[in-house]
């Protein structure tokens, strides 16, 4: 499964609802909503992007275009405010970006939660319980909704904060990999969600050894060996990154899975476990 790369050509505008400080930047392909391997989170953050994203692209989930965004020297080199400038100079080659969704806007339970697909919901909670993605809350749900022909569309978006094991790869084990995932209870769509045992059924056999390669092949070596400043990278190539990776998902997805048997309680010991109506 391929990700294309695009050349960033005029930073348009900095977003700064997330402590990352992505920014608005137009491509020869469109407009796209770009992190920075500069940025305060690094390149953890972008491989997050990278892989989450094409773990979501695998099960069909919706996901705006993810892409490269390449930075050439100077580019953004007129911005005026010296903590972009800071940003812009740290992020010299390869970012990642997700297409921008014209006349989106964010997800609020109140409003939009009986507009939500039960299936979907479920797929949703099933992806971020295995990605460990603690960033999908009510107080932060990171989905939008845009206006379709077939009515409101969800789109999944800032996967950043998840695998958050990566940040610490000589605590991770067999035992962590296959740790339940407790945050999970927090979830903007638990209350929405189908059955996640049935969602778990249902996309738990497309990941199969092949899609988590193809996934992980997307990623660059370049990212894959970046390390904070003063400190060397995890691995010492990107093989041996790669490796890891798919040692942890291998594990993760091996039954009995304990990160879905997590979902499910917190599912059954909602206040109301019965999910809302489902308004087409």
């Amino acid at each position: 499964m391929p990700i294309s790369t695009h050349a960033a050509l005029r930073y348009v505008t900095p977003l700064r609802e997330g402590g990352s400080l992505p920014a608005l930047v137009e491509t020869e392909a469109g407009l796209y909503v770009v992190k920075f391997r500069g940025a305060g989170q690094g390149a953890r953050a972008l491989l997050a992007e990278l892989i989450v994203g094409g773990l979501a692209r695998a099960l069909d989930l919706p996901l705006p275009d993810l892409a490269l965004v390449h930075l050439g020297d100077g580019f953004g080199r007129a911005e005026p405010d010296p903590e972009i400038q800071d940003i812009l100079r740290g992020s010299g080659g390869e970012n990642v970006g997700l297409a921008f969704v014209s006349g989106a806007f964010a997800y609020e339970p109140a409003a939009h939660a009986d507009l939500i697909d039960p299936d979907l919901a479920a797929d949703i909670v099933w992806l971020d319980a295995l990605t460990t993605n603690i960033d999908r809350t009510a107080r932060n749900p990171n989905l939008l909704v845009a206006r379709s022909e077939e009515g409101p569309k969800l789109w999944l978006i800032d996967h950043g904060a998840a695998l958050y094991f990566h940040h610490n790869w000589a605590s991770v084990d067999a035992e962590r990999a296959r740790a339940p995932f407790t945050p999970i209870k927090d979830h903007v769509l638990l209350p929405v969600a189908g059955p996640v045992d049935v969602a778990d059924a249902r996309l738990a056999p497309r990941l199969t050894e092949a899609a988590l390669t193809d996934v992980l092949a997307t990623v660059p070596d370049a990212l894959l060996m970046d390390a904070p400043e003063g400190r060397e990278p995890a691995f010492d190539t990107p093989a041996a990154a790669r490796a890891a990776y798919a040692d942890f998902f291998r594990e993760r997805l091996a039954a009995p899975r304990r990160w879905v048997e997590e979902a499910v309680r917190a599912q059954a010991e909602r206040p109301d476990a019965s999910p809302l109506p489902y308004r087409r």
